[in-house]
């Protein structure tokens, strides 16, 4: 039963029906080389990234690593090892060199000769401190790549393996640190880029050994033992460093998570608030400066948040308090009665601001001619009025410079009103608006 059991699995699991070993191989030797259009697609590409790095912008960097053809001398750099083919190792670590001189120089020149500086360096960052986690996806991706490339049919995986395995902005990165002399740039996107380049060779060389990938010519046991040597070694030297740096991002993330825990909890202390903290990282020492309003802390508080830092694993000797913005209980109470003071002046002042602009507005409503009203009682009266035109405005003596309000009705008609009806009209109008100033005129 387990024998039957285990066939299965191992029925489910192989893949060497699969695969067209002639083809893979023509395909990574075609893909390995720099030349002609190649290298124009290359630069192109590390123009793009450098744009996504330089806008910070995800979306354009995704779409440089779909059309960069940096894969190629790596894949071929591993089966070359697998299979013992000095002159295709020696060819893509040839062209692979190449690839990254264009790369470098194309995004330096982008980086010197751009207007734009990085408003946020997000993305250029998070390509100068590699993990184990990079390990593990250049690991992953590249077998991933290799088992893609070794199928009948070929497949789509290739995309998501140049995307995942990132090793355009590395080199994009190195580029604008050249162009900016900043070394942690250099040198951090450099580590990673190396870390991807030799994982995605070394996915390569295990699995075209596990598909059996014919030697160009029959290795010995000495030769085997040489070569397993040399590749556990470059695993040590490039892992070990990768594993410690994840280490410390994960120390510094638990870190930064228990310092917003404490600031949280003792946002508000007594009569005094945190209203800003930061982190100050120098080597392994890191430093939480927090910045106090309201009043000076009390020893007995300070000493309950002292408390609760320890309780997070922050040390008492890792808190700053700042409390420059904190008021001191000797000037507490005149600073506090100024500031009263002065804000129930500017309330009294904005009140009688508000009683003013009421008055002028219940002004304004008291002069506020029902117009529409006014229109449809005149014209209800006289059959022959085709419009009303009702304004209010000023009457003004030129000789004394006398003005007065007065209230101007004009009639627009089919047949003209006699004197007697536009007399009767007026007197009406004046009686209803309260007012002796209407003139009454028609057209």
């Amino acid at each position: 039963m387990e024998t039957n059991i285990w066939g299965k699995i191992a029925t489910f699991i192989n893949v060497r029906t699969e695969i067209d070993i002639q083809a893979a191989n023509i395909s990574i030797r075609k893909n390995i080389h720099f030349q002609g259009m190649t290298v124009f697609i290359l630069a192109c590409a590390i123009i793009i990234a450098s744009v996504g790095l330089n806008l910070n912008s995800i979306p354009v960097i995704i779409g440089a690593m779909l059309i960069s053809p940096v894969m190629g001398p790596i894949l071929g750099f591993g089966l070359g090892l697998a299979t013992n083919d000095t002159a295709l190792v020696k060819d893509a670590l040839k062209n692979f060199l190449i690839m990254v001189g264009i790369s470098i120089l194309a995004s330096a020149i982008y980086f010197l000769l751009s207007p734009l500086s990085p408003s946020q360096k997000t993305e250029l960052l998070a390509r100068t401190n590699p993990t184990i986690y990079d390990v593990l996806i250049a690991l992953f991706g590249g077998a991933a790549g290799m088992f893609a490339t070794s199928r009948k049919e070929g497949g789509t995986v290739i995309p998501g393996v140049a995307i995942a395995t990132a090793l355009m902005p590395p080199l994009c990165t190195i580029g604008y640190g050249l162009a900016h002399l900043d070394p942690k740039f250099i040198f951090g996107a450099l580590y990673l880029f190396i870390i991807n380049s030799i994982f995605i060779a070394l996915a390569t060389f295990l699995v075209a050994k596990y598909l059996r990938f014919p030697s160009v010519f029959d290795e010995n046991e000495a030769r085997r033992r040489r070569a397993r040597r040399i590749i556990w070694a470059i695993m040590v030297v490039i892992i070990v460093p990768s594993i410690i740096s994840a280490v410390n991002i994960v120390k510094e993330t638990n870190f930064e998570r228990n310092v917003e825990t404490l600031v949280e909890k003792n946002k508000t202390v007594g009569r005094s608030y945190i209203f800003n903290h930061s982190i100050e990282i120098d080597g392994r020492k890191h430093t939480v400066h927090l910045y106090l309003a309201g009043e000076v802390l009390p020893d007995a508080e300070k000493e309950s948040i002292y408390q609760d830092a320890e309780e997070l694993g922050i040390k008492r000797n890792q808190l700053t308090f700042h409390e420059d913005a904190a008021i001191r209980g000797a000037i507490d109470g005149e600073l506090l009665k100024n500031f009263y003071e002065d804000n129930a002046r500017k309330i009294n002042d904005l009140n009688a601001d508000v009683a003013r602009l009421n008055d002028e507005l219940d002004e304004y409503k008291a002069k506020e001619l029902p117009t529409k009203v006014l229109a449809l009682e005149i014209a209800s009266q006289y059959d022959n009025i085709t419009n009303v035109s009702i304004s209010r405005g000023q009457s003004v003596d030129p000789l004394t410079g006398n003005a007065s309000d007065e209230i101007l009705i004009i009639l627009s008609v089919s047949e003209p009103l006699s004197e007697e009806a536009l007399d009767k009209m007026t007197n009406w109008l004046r009686v209803r608006l309260e007012t002796n100033n209407v003139t009454v005129i028609q057209k």
